[in-house]
């Protein structure tokens, strides 16, 4: 009887043995499959908060080493206006620079494929290779978007095909150079390069009524043929998510802040430009709203437009022509440009010959040339010294401007106001 009392004992201690063995094999089993399940979901979770987004392929240019800037130009014209561009061209020319010509679609096609032969067969152009012709040309209507999103094809075009350079300036051929390139290089060469000088206010007082709240529609943006903007009957209200800002269509601008307006890599750029694109006359605006309401460039604002301009006032939609009587004020005004210049007109030979030194190929001369023998050419002495610099009066008249800008008392005041 004990003997078999014993061996059910045995039997029952076993079986408990043998369950509790297999319930902790069992138990180390869930815990390692859980344990492997939840690192493999830890591994997907993380790798799903980490998404690839298109501006990890961004590349923004670094800062330039080199003491002496570039400057890459666009200039642009309409009908007529080859001639004009040509001249405004060679006044501007430097072998460090970049340029971009543009003649509009209102230009009939001679005009433009002339300006587009005389560019690739222009020795200097030819040997350099810094001035290209914006071959698909857009149509441009200054009283609606189109001259903004002309303004950002050139400069797109200048930072993919342009190489390094420093700062973007917006010109036409009614623009004229009051300084030569050595003395604007040598001007700004010393000031910080990502300073953008854009004329800008936030007080835009009439424009509220007459440019904000009315919604227009600019045919340039669809036609082929230039025609005045239309008007819609309905108002929109001014916008709330940033603030408008205005001032002078022509700015000089820095080379980060132009990728910030190609690449917009936090919307605000296309979400402005989107809402100009029904703004009347909006090269006075865009670019202003866009680097006030950028925490990363609101700083960075130096509140000139680098122009000499003469207007009515109040202002119309375009300046005075300059003529012969403007030119003491032009010069006493210490912009290195000023517009705007009818067709030839005499004041610009003067220009030529007293501020610019202009020799007889068209070209200003500076330290990277000097004719030193009667009819040498650009070619027979060869591009050198293109770093160095050879500046005249007008780098003093121009550090002067500068200097006085960014000295002000109320200089800080003054940016994005």
């Amino acid at each position: 009887m004990d003997s078999n009392k014993s061996q059910k004992k045995k039997k029952w201690f076993v079986s408990l043995v043998f369950s509790l063995v297999l319930s902790t094999l069992l138990i180390f089993v869930s815990i390692f499959v859980s344990s492997s399940s939840s690192f493999r979901f830890y591994r997907i979770r993380v790798k799903k908060d980490v998404p690839h987004f298109v501006e990890s392929k961004l590349r923004v240019s670094s800062r330039q080493d080199s003491s002496v800037p570039r400057i890459a130009y666009l200039i642009s014209g309409s009908m007529g206006d080859g001639e004009s561009l040509k001249r405004t061209l060679k006044a501007l020319y430097h072998p460090r620079n970049q340029y971009a010509v543009h003649l509009d679609l209102e230009a009939s096609t001679q005009e433009r494929l002339e300006l587009a032969n005389y560019v690739k067969n222009e020795p200097l152009f030819a040997q350099l290779g810094n001035v290209r012709v914006i071959v698909k040309a857009n149509l441009v209507t200054y009283r609606g978007p189109t001259m903004v999103t002309n303004t950002l094809h050139a400069a797109a075009i200048l930072l993919k095909e342009g190489g390094d350079w420093d700062w973007f300036v917006n010109l036409s051929a009614s623009d004229y150079p009051l300084v030569t390139q050595d003395d604007l290089l040598h001007a700004v060469s010393t000031i910080p390069r990502h300073f953008n000088f854009i004329e800008h206010t936030s007080d835009i007082g009439w424009k509220e009524y007459h440019r904000a709240k009315p919604i227009i529609i600019d045919p340039g943006l669809y036609s082929l043929h230039k025609s005045d903007v239309f008007w819609v009957t309905e108002k929109r209200n001014v916008p709330s998510a940033y603030t408008l800002f205005t001032g002078s269509a022509w700015m000089m601008l820095s080379r980060p802040f132009v990728e910030y307006c190609i690449w917009g890599w936090d919307n605000l750029p296309r979400n402005v430009l989107m809402y100009y694109a029904n703004f009347l006359s909006s090269p006075e605006g865009y670019f202003h709203t866009v680097i006030c309401n950028a925490e990363e460039f609101r700083n960075t604002t130096v509140n000139h437009d680098l122009h000499f301009i003469s207007w009515d006032n109040p202002p119309k939609q375009h300046p005075h022509f300059l003529k012969d009587k403007d030119y003491s004020r032009m010069v006493d005004s210490n912009a290195p440009f000023a517009r705007k210049f009818g067709r030839n007109d005499p004041v610009l030979d003067k220009i030529d010959t007293e501020l610019l030194g202009l020799n007889a190929d068209g070209y200003v001369p500076g330290r990277w040339f000097s004719r030193v023998k009667p009819n040498m050419t650009f070619l027979d002495l060869g591009i050198k010294n293109i770093t160095q610099l050879r500046p005249g009066p007008g780098a003093k008249r121009l550090k002067t401007l500068i200097n006085s800008l960014l000295s002000a008392k109320d200089f800080k005041e003054n940016q994005c106001a």
